[in-house]
C-alpha cells in the first residue's frame, strides 16, 4: 500500500512539475527521497493502546527532557504521558510496544548545545528504532559508532552544519535510506558508505564531495539501490560506471563537473524513470538508447555542450524534456511534439532550425522553444492543445501573422513571442486568454492599434507590446488592467496624449512609452512607479509637470528629446530613490538645481547653467574659511553670553520636544507576540518590547527608511540601545503567512552565526507589522559613506575590507543548510559596524517577500535598478547568480574613482 502511494506520488511530480525553477528538482527529489520512509509516521495512532517496554519509556522522557527547548518547540506532552501518544514519536502496534521511528527535524539540534552528546548517547540505546529524521538542524558531528541502532532502516541528516569528510557508518549495516544532503562535507567518497549493502536511497546533494561517482565495479557497492541523488557538488569524470546498477529508477547527476558522452548502452537501466544531467560538460550525441527505456519519463541534460540533434523517439515515452543551453542542431523531429503523453517540452537556447512541427500532444502544458533559428509560421494546430499554459517562442526567425487560433488556448499564463518577424494586426482573439500574466510581443513588425479586447485581462502583470509598428491612440480602456506591473509602448507610433485615468493603474511600476509621437500635457501618474518612467523622444512641450514630484519611489526618469520649457524643477532634487534623470535635448533654461552625488543627471542640449562651478566651489571655500576664522574670534569675545543664550535655547528646545511628542500608551500598536531569538542574556535583558512599542510609535525616532523597511532607534530602559527595523504586515507584496510562521522563520535566521550578516535578537509581531531587534552598533550603509559629499569618506584599505566581508558573508548565506537569497543587496542594505565591518541587512526578507504579488517589479522583488543583472527583466527569479552579479556591482561602486 504504502508503495503504490509513493510511486503514484512520484509519477504526480514527474509529469507535472508546474513552475518549477531551473534547480528546483533537486528540492523536489529530496523530498520524495524519503517519503516513504516518513510514511512511518503516518500509522494510525487514534484508539490504540500502548505500552512501551519500561526501558524506552525512561529513555524516552529523558530524551524529551533533554531537546533543546523555544517557543516552537514544545514536544514534551504533559498530558499524555505516554510517549507513543506524542506526535513526533513512532511505536510498534502489539503491545508491549517499541519505538520505530523519531522526527526531531527542526528540534534546535546543535553542537554548541551542551546536551547533543546526550541526546545521541539517548539515541543509540533505541536499539528497536527503524527511522529517524534529524534534519534542519545545526548539527556540526554526528557518532562515530552507535552499535544499538543495529535495525535503523532509514536516516535523515539533511540541512545541517555537517563537514569535513564524509562519515563512516560500519555500524548501521540495515541502512536502506540515506540522507546527508545541504551540509558542508568535502572530499571524495571513500570507503564510508561500503557496508551499507542494503543501501536503497542515498542523497548526497547539495556539499562540496568531489572525485568520481561513488560507485564500484562488479554490480556496484550498493547492489540494491533504486534512487541516487548528487547533484551540486564537485564529481568528475564519466558516468559509465553507474550502468551497474540496474535497478535504479532515480539518477540525479545535475550540477557538477562531469564530462565526457552519455554511454552507448544506457538502456542497461532499464527501470529508470527520471534522469538529471544538467550543468555539466557533457558532449557528444544523445545515445539511441535513451528512446529505449520505456520506463523514462522525465529526461533532464540542459546546460552541457551537447551539439548533436534533437534524438528522434526520446519522447515516445518521456514526459518531460529539458535540453536547453546547450549547442543542439538541425531540425526539431516531426513526431517530438505529438506522442499523446507529453507535458513538457524545453528547447530553448540552441541553434536548431527549421519550422516548427504541426503536430501537438493534447497533454502539452509547457513548450519553449526560444533562442533558436526556426522560421515560417506559428502552426496554427497549436489551437487545439487546451491546457497549454506557458508558451515560449521568442528569439527565432518566425515570420506571418499571429494565429487567431492561440485565442482558444485559454489556459495560457505566460505567452512570449517577442523577437521575431511577426506581421499584421494583433488579433483580438488574444482577447480570450483570461488567465494571462504575462504577454510579450516585442521586436516584430506587428502595426495597427490595440484592440480593446486586450484590455479585458484580469490578470495580466506585463504587457509588452514595444519595437513594433503600431499606431493609433492609447486606449483609454488601458486602466481596466489592474494588476499590471510593467507597461511597455515604447518604439511604436503612439500618437495623442497619454490618457487621463492611466493613474488608475495603482500596481503599475514602470511605464515605457518612448520613441513614440505623443503630445499634450502629462497626466499625474500611478504613485506606485518605482523603476522607470520613459517619455523620452515624443511631442511633450510646456514646463516640467509638478505632479511628477508625487513619485517618491521613481529610481529612472526620462524626459529627454522632446520640447519641455522653462527651468528645472527644484521638486525633482527631492525625490530621494532617483538614480537616473535625462534631461537632454530640450528648451530648458535657467540654473540646474543641485541634485545628490548619486543622482545621474544627463542634461546637454538645454540651455542651462550649472548652479555651481569648481572655480564657484574654491571660491566659496575661501569665503567659507574666511567666515569660520570670524567667527571663531567673535566667538571668543563673547563667550559667555553666547552660552548663557545656548543654554536658555538648548533646554527651551528639549521641553518643546517633550511636549510635542507622543505620550507613552497612546494609540500603541497591540502586541501579538513577542520572543527572544538570542540566547545573550544581555539582550534578554535589556529589551522591553512593551517600551519599544511606545518609541516606535513616535516618527521622531526613525532614523532611516529603505524600499521595504523603517529603522527606528530604540534606547531601553537601562540606557542600551537597539535598532528596531518595522516591515508592514499588510502590504501586499509581505507574505509572512501566521504570526506563529513568520515567528519560527525568524528564530532560523536568528541561529545564524556570521559576523557580516545582521541576524536579529528579537522581534515583535503586531496586527499590522514585525519588529526586529538588532545590536545598535552600525555607523551607518555604505551608501552613506560612498555619498556622504567627502573624496575620502571610504580609504582603500577600508574599501578592499568591505569588499572582503561583503564576499565572506554573501559566502556565508549561499551555503546554509537552505540557502539564503537576498532581494535587494546594494549599498543601501549593507551596514558598517565601522568602516572595515560590513554586515549584509534584510537576509528575513527572502522568507517576508511573495514573488508571485510582485511579478514584473524588479526593484519590489529583485532589487534596485543598477545592481539587478539582465535576466531578472525576463525571468523574476533572484537566484544565487543574482546576487553574486549584484556583488560584482558593489565592487565597481567601491572602487574609487581613480581605481576605475
Amino acid at each position: 500500500m504504502n508503495s503504490q502511494w509513493v510511486d503514484s506520488l512520484t509519477s504526480s511530480f514527474t509529469t507535472n512539475p508546474g513552475e518549477m525553477e531551473r534547480y528546483a528538482h533537486v528540492f523536489l527529489l529530496s523530498f520524495l527521497f524519503f517519503f516513504s520512509s516518513s510514511l512511518l509516521f503516518g500509522y494510525g495512532l487514534a484508539g490504540t493502546s500502548f505500552e512501551l517496554v519500561r526501558n524506552q519509556k525512561e529513555i524516552m522522557r529523558n530524551l524529551s527532557q533533554s531537546l533543546p527547548t523555544s517557543p516552537s518547540n514544545r514536544l514534551w506532552n504533559t498530558t499524555n504521558p505516554d510517549p507513543c501518544h506524542w506526535s513526533w514519536v513512532v511505536c510498534s502496534r502489539p503491545p508491549p510496544s517499541d519505538v520505530t521511528g523519531l522526527a526531531l527535524s527542526g528540534r534546535g539540534l546543535g553542537s554548541a548545545n551542551a546536551s547533543v552528546s546526550y541526546v545521541f548517547d539517548l539515541l543509540c540505546r533505541l536499539n528497536s528504532l527503524e527511522c529517524l529524521d534529524l534534519s534542519n538542524n545545526s548539527l556540526t558531528i554526528i557518532p562515530k559508532s552507535c552499535s544499538g541502532l543495529s535495525k535503523l532502516k532509514s536516516l535523515n541528516l539533511s540541512y545541517n552544519n555537517l563537514k569535513g569528510s564524509l562519515p563512516t557508518f560500519s555500524s548501521l549495516e540495515s541502512l536502506e535510506s540515506l540522507d546527508l544532503s545541504f551540509n558542508h562535507m568535502e572530499g571524495d567518497v571513500g570507503p564510508q558508505l561500503d557496508r551499507l549493502r542494503r543501501l536503497r536511497r542515498l542523497n548526497l546533494s547539495a556539499n562540496s564531495l568531489n572525485g568520481t561517482i561513488p560507485v564500484g565495479a562488479s554490480g556496484g557497492k550498493f547492489p540494491s539501490l533504486e534512487a541516487l541523488v548528487l547533484s551540486i557538488n564537485h564529481f568528475q569524470g564519466e558516468i559509465r560506471s553507474i550502468l551497474d546498477y540496474k535497478n535504479l529508477t532515480l539518477l540525479d547527476l545535475g550540477q557538477n563537473n562531469l564530462n565526457g558522452s552519455i554511454p552507448d548502452d544506457i538502456e542497461r537501466l532499464s527501470k529508470l524513470k527520471t534522469l538529471i544531467l544538467s550543468s555539466n560538460n557533457l558532449t557528444g550525441k544523445f545515445p539511441v538508447g535513451l528512446a529505449k527505456i520505456k520506463t523514462l519519463s522525465w529526461f533532464a541534460a540542459n546546460q552541457n555542450n551537447f551539439s548533436a540533434s534533437v534524438p528522434p523517439g526520446i519522447t515516445d515515452h518521456v514526459k518531460i524534456l529539458d535540453l536547453s543551453y546547450n549547442s543542439l542542431t538541425g531540425k526539431i523531429p516531426s513526431g517530438l511534439l505529438s506522442p499523446p503523453t507529453l507535458k513538457s517540452v524545453d528547447l530553448t537556447s540552441n541553434q536548431l532550425e527549421g519550422p516548427i512541427p504541426e503536430n501537438f500532444s493534447q497533454s502539452l502544458y509547457r513548450l519553449r522553444l526560444g533562442g533558436n533559428s526556426l522560421n515560417g509560421s506559428i502552426p496554427p494546430a497549436i489551437g487545439r492543445v487546451a491546457g497549454l499554459t506557458y508558451l515560449e517562442l521568442d528569439g527565432n526567425h518566425l515570420s506571418a501573422s499571429i494565429p487567431p487560433q492561440l485565442g482558444n488556448c485559454t489556459n495560457l499564463t505566460l505567452l512570449n513571442l517577442a523577437s521575431n518577424q511577426l506581421q499584421g494586426r494583433l488579433p483580438e482573439h488574444l482577447g480570450n486568454l483570461q488567465q494571462l500574466v504575462v504577454l510579450k510581443l516585442q521586436g516584430n513588425n506587428l502595426s495597427g492599434d490595440i484592440p480593446n479586447e486586450f484590455f479585458t485581462f484580469g490578470n495580466l502583470s506585463t504587457l509588452n507590446l514595444s519595437q513594433n509598428s503600431l499606431s493609433g491612440k492609447i486606449p483609454s480602456a488601458i486602466s481596466s488592467l489592474k494588476k499590471l506591473q510593467v507597461l511597455d509602448l515604447q518604439i511604436n507610433r503612439f500618437s495623442g496624449s497619454i490618457p487621463n485615468n492611466i493613474i488608475a493603474l495603482a500596481s503599475l511600476n514602470e511605464l515605457q512609452l518612448g520613441n513614440n509621437k505623443l503630445s499634450g500635457s502629462i497626466p499625474d501618474m500611478p504613485t506606485s512607479l518605482s523603476t522607470v518612467l520613459n517619455l523620452t523622444s515624443n511631442l511633450f512641450s510646456g514646463p516640467i509637470p509638478s505632479s511628477l514630484s508625487k513619485l517618491s519611489q521613481l529610481e529612472v526618469l526620462d524626459l529627454s528629446n522632446n520640447y519641455f520649457s522653462g527651468e528645472v524643477p527644484n521638486f525633482l532634487t527631492q525625490i530621494q530613490s532617483l538614480t537616473e534623470l535625462v534631461l537632454s535635448n530640450n528648451q530648458l533654461s535657467g540654473v540646474l538645481p543641485k541634485f545628490p552625488k548619486y543622482v545621474n543627471v544627463i542634461a546637454g542640449g538645454n540651455q542651462l547653467i550649472n548652479s555651481t562651478t569648481s572655480s564657484e566651489i574654491r571660491i566659496k571655500r575661501k569665503i567659507n574659511a574666511s567666515i569660520i576664522i570670524a567667527a571663531i574670534i567673535s566667538a571668543a569675545i563673547g563667550l559667555g553670553l553666547v552660552a548663557a543664550v545656548l543654554r536658555l535655547m538648548v533646554s527651551k528646545q528639549f521641553y518643546w520636544v517633550e511636549d510635542e511628542g507622543i505620550q507613552p500608551g497612546e494609540n500603541l500598536p497591540r502586541v501579538i507576540n513577542g520572543s527572544f531569538i538570542t540566547a545573550n542574556g544581555i539582550h534578554s535583558s535589556s529589551i522591553d518590547f512593551a517600551k519599544t512599542m511606545e518609541i516606535v510609535s513616535n516618527p521622531s525616532n526613525i532614523i532611516m527608511k529603505t524600499r521595504f523597511s523603517t529603522y527606528y532607534k530604540a534606547t531601553m530602559p537601562n540606557e542600551v540601545s537597539y535598532h528596531v527595523k518595522k516591515l508592514n504586515w499588510t502590504d501586499k507584496i509581505f507574505q509572512m503567512g501566521s504570526h506563529e510562521r513568520f515567528g519560527q522563520e525568524l528564530e532560523v535566521l536568528g541561529r545564524l552565526s556570521s559576523s557580516n550578516v545582521m541576524v536579529p535578537l528579537a522581534y515583535v509581531l503586531t496586527v499590522d507589522s514585525a519588529y526586529l531587534f538588532y545590536e545598535n552598533v552600525h555607523k551607518g550603509t555604505v551608501f552613506d559613506f560612498l555619498h556622504d559629499g567627502s573624496e575620502n569618506a571610504l580609504d582603500w584599505p577600508s574599501r578592499y575590507s568591505i569588499a572582503l566581508g561583503v564576499a565572506q558573508g554573501l559566502t556565508f548565506l549561499h551555503g546554509c543548510n537552505q540557502p539564503v537569497l537576498l532581494l535587494d543587496l546594494s549599498t543601501r542594505s549593507i551596514h558598517l559596524k565601522s568602516v572595515k565591518e560590513p554586515q549584509i541587512g534584510d537576509i528575513e526578507l527572502c522568507k517576508a517577500i511573495d514573488p508571485s504579488k510582485s511579478t514584473g517589479s524588479l526593484s519590489t522583488v529583485a532589487g534596485s535598478v543598477g545592481y539587478i543583472p539582465p535576466e531578472y527583466a525576463y525571468t523574476m527569479r533572484v537566484t544565487m547568480p543574482g546576487n553574486v552579479y549584484s556583488f560584482g556591482v558593489i565592487l565597481l561602486e567601491l572602487l574609487p574613482e581613480n581605481h576605475q
